[in-house]
């Protein structure tokens, strides 16, 4: 197939786009590379030995959004694209709503206009509200920050259209906590400005970009009085997305909705513990007090994306903690502003 990726110089794109690639699809990049830099799509180059046509313009331009599908020959559509930081989310409200709407409806428009009907969207566990322990698809959806009622409202926007367009195919992937890299180290997560995110926080304090991890509260109601998170490997994510679009060929079923996670949670201590391993020294860290709005407990039950998928996550903590620690410490700086 010809797979259209939107945000497909971000994180978990970037490693889709390899994955894609390795598994004989052609794969067109459309970003706005406000999250990320145009030195990545060289690093994908370089992995795949593919050239990879790039667009790069933000998807709520309709025009741009029109011209694109009527120049590539589309098959079907990976959206990654969108904001994604959910304390910004919380200043920010209109902007999130403005994007991450405005984008899925430009692009499921230019869609519907050329004939495409296969959308694998990139969900959260934020759509769980705060009820995110062993979370199942048929929980009840709720949210709490704008980032996440971004996340609610399209994935009730696509049920929606697929009632009135039952010749489309979406699949709705909802996922926890990224982490991890390429074995090659040469793609990896950059975070633009500081991390909203535990382990490239802890990967830039090893590198010596940060002074110390600060810890946002150690008296949870878990065994080490920090929380804990469903953590994924990035390529097991990847695959994962590869599994749903694969499946959108041969459903009958217009929505398929699918938890993407390893079912176990990892506290904070025991993720910079696992760090400290792939290290090989310890890391300073302070206990601070908690982050409005963090749960305790947060990971999926994702025996329903075993079973329909045929795929499970198969690399542990410190697989993803090592990965990391090659990708960080080759790029201490994360991706060049140019790649020579």
């Amino acid at each position: 197939m010809r797979v259209l990726v939107s945000g497909g110089a971000g994180y978990i794109g970037s490693h889709t786009v390899v994955q894609l690639v390795a598994a004989g699809h052609e794969v067109v990049i459309v970003d706005n590379f406000a999250n990320s830099k145009p030195s990545v799509v060289n690093r994908l180059e370089a992995l795949t030995g593919e050239h990879l046509p790039v667009h790069s313009f933000d998807l709520t331009d309709h025009d741009k959004t029109e011209h694109l599908f009527a120049h590539e020959d589309i098959d079907a559509v990976i959206h990654f694209a969108g904001l994604k930081a959910v304390g910004e989310s919380v200043e920010m409200p209109l902007e999130y709503y403005e994007n991450n709407l405005g984008s899925t409806f430009s692009l499921v428009r230019a869609m519907q206009r050329h004939g495409v009907d296969k959308l694998v969207f990139s969900s959260s566990a934020t759509v769980y509200g705060l009820d995110q322990e062993a979370a199942t698809e048929d929980r009840s959806t709720s949210a709490t920050n704008p980032y996440g009622w971004t996340k609610v409202m399209q994935e009730q926007i696509l049920r929606d259209i697929a009632v009135a367009k039952p010749s489309m195919r979406f699949a709705l992937l909802r996922y926890f906590n990224p982490v991890g890299a390429h074995a090659s180290g040469t793609i990896g997560e950059d975070p633009q400005g500081p991390p909203n995110n535990l382990v490239p926080y802890i990967a830039q304090v090893a590198v010596g970009r940060r002074e110390k991890l600060q810890v946002f509260g150690d008296d949870y109601p878990t065994a080490d009085g920090t929380p804990l998170r469903d953590y994924i490997h990035v390529e097991d994510l990847a695959a994962g997305h590869l599994a749903a679009l694969t499946r959108l060929s041969t459903t009958a079923e217009p929505v398929s909705t699918w938890n993407l996670g390893t079912g176990r949670g990892t506290s904070v201590f025991e993720m910079l513990h696992a760090f400290e391993r792939a290290v090989g020294r310890e890391l300073p860290y302070e206990v601070v007090g908690r982050r409005a709005g963090d749960v305790a407990v947060s990971f999926a039950d994702p025996s329903k994306a075993n079973a329909e998928l045929g795929w499970r996550a198969t690399r542990t903590i410190d697989d993803m903690c090592v990965d990391t620690w090659r990708w960080q410490s080759q790029n201490p700086k994360g991706f060049p502003d140019a790649d020579s």
